[in-house]
């Protein structure tokens, strides 16, 4: 990890060093910054040049840090590599003559001979890097070497300043990170919740039809009903407090800065609590897994007066699924075919399709379908297309967690539309088919 040097800390530079040549003659200059000295067993960081001056310079691969050393204590080594002119081009070459060490009124040590000065950039000890200047036609001055030692120290103040400011800009990008991540926890928790409190009131409405009036038990199913539209309302408001737009994010955008030497960190994304998540990918059967989520399908679609249909042949192959994840990704896609369903429509749940290592789950409805310009954003979190104009609620999630899930047990999913079920679709009723392909088991 490098110390991380902005566009202004590098135009600060510049000033510095044009001062030093059109001030004190200097014919050139190299500001160096340290690594991060942590990381070092020995205690030693390697110095990478940030700014030369003249720009024709060249400092040879590899020799900007072979000889030049920087230690916790201000400890220069004895040979420093410092610019000289050679054939009209400035090249790094190692300092003919022993310098000399001396002390600024800073506090610093720093390294001189007649001609070249070597100034460390410190603070409390540790040295974040290193002005080197030269000139080749006179020595310098007592004079001149304390303004030399001024540059040093305001491009050293300066040096601090750019590190507190990387620390707060990667703070902060670490916050904003921390709130994505949570946005996209609630998110999915969220739309997690809303199918079983869906599933939960349908329930309790069908228990209403079925009791008698007078009946004891209707209490319960009344209750069942009311406790649920309040769930639903908290939900709602819930939804609308964390409801962190893309606006809000953009306040804490961070300065496009020109970086010439960056820290970076890289931190894996945490697990966003998906159903299933840390458990084993196992042998199931299809069936065992669509029967008990038909029966709460059957239930909403009973309500809203949709027909749904399932077929589900005996015998079918084991496949191979997380599954939790698997029961959440046919709900979702089950949800999504209840939703977009109109009064009247028709819903077919088909299990058995067959391609080479794969079995498919087809469900097909005779919906609206999806326009051509959205079949290439499903599956992209929050994007709801032309659904987002609609008065159909919904959160843009349910698919983006469905590709999810079965990306993470080696599955696909396929989206046709128009469908492919031609006992369903119409050119009024295009509809749209999911097929969920899972691996079979050997």
């Amino acid at each position: 990890m490098l110390m991380s040097a902005s566009s202004d800390f590098v135009a600060l530079c510049r000033e510095q060093i044009a001062l030093l040549t059109q001030g004190l003659g200097a014919s050139l200059s190299v500001v160096y910054l340290t690594q991060e000295l942590v990381d070092s067993p020995t205690g030693e960081a390697k110095l990478i040049p940030v700014v030369v001056y003249p720009e024709t310079a060249v400092i040879l691969p590899g020799e900007e840090i072979a000889e030049v050393t920087a230690r916790k204590q201000l400890q220069v080594g004895d040979v420093l590599l410092l610019p000289q002119q050679e054939d009209n081009l400035l090249t790094v070459a190692p300092v003919k003559e022993t310098p000399e060490a001396k002390s600024s009124p800073f506090g610093e040590e720093y390294l001189l001979d007649e001609r070249q000065i070597v100034l460390p950039l410190a603070h409390e000890g540790v040295m974040m890097g290193l002005l080197v200047t030269s000139r080749d036609d006179r020595p310098w001055s007592e004079q001149e070497q304390s303004q030399v030692q001024k540059v040093g120290q305001t491009l050293a103040i300066a040096c601090i300043l750019d590190q507190r400011r990387a620390w707060l800009q990667h703070q902060l990008h670490q916050q904003q990170i921390l709130q994505e991540q949570q946005q996209d926890l609630l998110d999915n928790l969220l739309h997690q919740f809303r199918n079983p409190l869906t599933a939960l009131r349908t329930f309790g409405k069908l228990l209403l039809k079925r009791l008698r009036p007078g009946d004891p038990n209707r209490d319960v199913g009344e209750n069942i009903v009311r406790e649920s539209d309040r769930l639903k309302e908290l939900l709602q408001k819930f939804e609308q407090v964390i409801d962190w737009t893309e606006t809000d994010l953009a306040t804490l955008s961070l300065p496009e800065n020109d970086s010439v030497v960056e820290a970076t960190v890289h931190k894996d994304k945490p697990a966003l609590l998906l159903p299933g998540t840390g458990e084993q990918v196992t042998d199931c059967y299809v069936a065992d897994l669509l029967t008990p989520l038909l029966v709460s399908a059957k239930a909403i679609a009973q309500e809203r007066q949709i027909k749904l249909k399932a077929d589900i042949p005996p015998n079918l192959p084991i496949v191979k699924a997380n599954i939790k994840a698997l029961q959440e990704v046919l709900c979702n896609i089950i949800d999504n075919a209840l939703k977009y369903t109109p009064q009247g429509g028709r819903i077919y749940i088909q299990a058995g399709q067959e391609k080479p290592k794969f079995q498919g789950i087809a469900i097909s409805d005779n919906g609206p379908g999806i326009p051509p310009e959205d079949l290439a954003h499903l599956g992209e979190r929050h994007y709801r297309g032309v659904q987002a104009q609609t008065e159909i609620p919904g959160t843009g999630l349910g698919l983006a967690i469905a590709k999810q899930l079965i990306e993470q047990m080696q599955g696909e999913i396929e989206i046709f539309s128009p469908g492919i079920n031609a006992k369903l679709t119409s050119p009024k009723a295009p509809g749209t088919t999911f097929i969920i392909w899972l691996p079979v088991s050997h």
